[in-house]
């Protein structure tokens, strides 16, 4: 918009310089001209008054070099010739004649009139002298005279013209600007609203349009923020609401006495009022934790929270008659990710394990630690998922019953909050085997990349339909 105003400024201007400018330069050409004639006809003027007086020569050179004209050379006195033996026609010539003769003649017919010479021009003037013939006063104009001023006349012009141009163009350029600022900054500030910074607000300035644009958008921010905040409280309230039946249970629990059964009750139970609790306080957050904390100290020891969720579940697969193996947890790994979202993440892997295939099916976990990552793989040999990237999409559950389709989605960003990803392929076992690579530096080179690759992944996911061919095995 900018450039095309200033396209358009430098158009019109020139246009109106041209349509003033090149009439204006012909008038002053021939206003030099006519200066030029004026003159002369005033030099010949002057001569006037000794004609009437005398014919003599002698005495009309004299009158002749008393004039500028004269005296530059530039004035001649034709007579016709009256002496006696002189023939009828005969001219007498005081002063530098130039005109040709017949111009001479046309002039002696009481026609005055300008005659082109060498040099320049002559004004040939007819004037009655004493003895009444008509005489033929000549004056000689140089072209430099008939031209003279013309030249700084027309630059001058042309400056005039220049800076006008100039001038209308940096007007322009500074509308221009005053109008692409605000559009610069509104697209910025949805931009940064869109990457989730919901303090991004537009200055309400500029033009009319642009500020009710401006003030449009701050509105909408604001409305958004109240959105979202209503969308927490209603989310710490609903997470509220369940403590009530915890209390109950955690009761119930408590009253089962000793046994294995009873201690997985009541852990069960306190794991889900922690859960609860995480999400009432994230909820309450004016900001929710999306990403683990990567500061000195933070995250966890995998092999720890892998052992720890595996004596959970190693009881209930002794139960069902499945072989457990595991592997890599034999020394510390360190991950920036914290305990609960970990811990949460294998929960869902594990899950989906016992849920989506017969009891007596195998399973494993690996942790493998390299020197930029972790990789966790829980495999199992049941019989795989027909659809990984629809079993991948956030919601889709696959019309299976007790299942949401967000447990591979919580999975998904742990991983992605540490720059890493996860995939979905054919385990070792022949069912199917999921992937968790683990990023140990979620502020090194190629994270943001990374995570502008798993969101345009995300997108594209959302595109999936919902009613996914995924036979069995999908995410809960």
């Amino acid at each position: 918009m900018r450039w095309a105003l200033v396209k358009v400024s430098l158009a019109v201007t020139t246009m109106v310089v041209v349509a003033f400018a090149v009439p204006l330069g012909l008038v002053i050409k021939e206003m030099a001209r006519d200066r030029a004639f004026s003159n002369a006809e005033r030099q010949a003027a002057a001569i006037a008054p000794a004609l009437s007086i005398t014919t003599d020569p002698h005495s009309l050179k004299v009158a002749l070099l008393s004039t500028q004209a004269g005296e530059a050379g530039r004035m001649a006195i034709h007579l016709p010739a009256d002496a006696p033996g002189e023939q009828i026609g005969d001219i007498i010539e005081v002063g530098i004649g130039r005109a040709r003769q017949a111009d001479l003649q046309t002039a002696a017919d009481g026609q005055g009139s300008i005659t082109e010479v060498p040099g320049g021009s002559s004004l040939l003037m007819p004037t009655t002298s004493r003895t009444n013939p008509i005489a033929i006063v000549e004056v000689f104009v140089p072209s430099a005279d008939v031209t003279r001023g013309v030249t700084t006349a027309w630059l001058v012009l042309a400056g005039v013209g220049f800076a006008l141009v100039v001038g209308s163009v940096a007007v322009a350029d500074r509308l221009g600007v005053r109008m692409v600022q605000p559009a610069q900054r509104l697209a910025g500030a949805a931009h940064d609203l869109g990457e989730g910074e919901l303090g991004a607000r537009v200055p309400e300035e500029g033009p009319t349009e642009l500020r009710s644009a401006a003030i449009a958008f701050n509105a909408m921010a604001d409305q958004v923020v109240q959105l979202l905040a209503n969308e927490r409280e209603l989310a710490a309230d609903l997470s509220h609401r369940l403590r009530t039946p915890l209390t109950v249970l955690r009761l119930n629990a408590a009253s089962l006495g000793e046994g294995p059964a009873a201690d997985q009750t009541r852990s069960a139970v306190e794991q889900l009022e922690r859960e609860v609790d995480i999400i009432i306080r994230t909820a309450r957050e004016a900001k929710p934790q999306t990403t683990a904390p990567i500061g000195p100290g933070a995250g966890c020891d995998a092999s720890e929270v892998v052992r720890e969720r595996m004596d959970f579940w190693s009881a209930l697969a002794e139960d069902e008659g499945r072989k457990v193996r595991v592997a890599g947890v034999d020394r510390p790994v360190r991950i920036p990710v914290a305990r609960p979202e970990l811990a949460a993440a294998l929960d869902a892997l594990l899950g989906n394990v016992f849920r989506h295939t017969a009891e007596g099916t195998a399973f494993s976990v690996d942790v493998h630690n390299g020197e930029d990552a972790v990789i966790v793989l829980v495999s199992d040999a049941g019989p795989g998922i027909a659809d990984p990237a629809a079993a991948m999409a956030r919601g889709n559950s696959g019309n299976r019953d007790g299942s949401t389709g967000l447990g591979l989605d919580i999975v998904r960003r742990v991983a992605e909050s540490t720059g890493g990803d996860v995939r979905i392929g054919r385990s070792v076992l022949g069912g199917t085997e999921v992937r968790v690579w683990l990023g140990l530096d979620a502020r090194g080179p190629g994270v943001e990349e990374r995570r502008r690759g798993h969101r345009g992944t995300e997108k594209r996911r959302q595109r999936v339909p919902s009613r996914a061919k995924s036979r069995v095995g999908g995410n809960s």
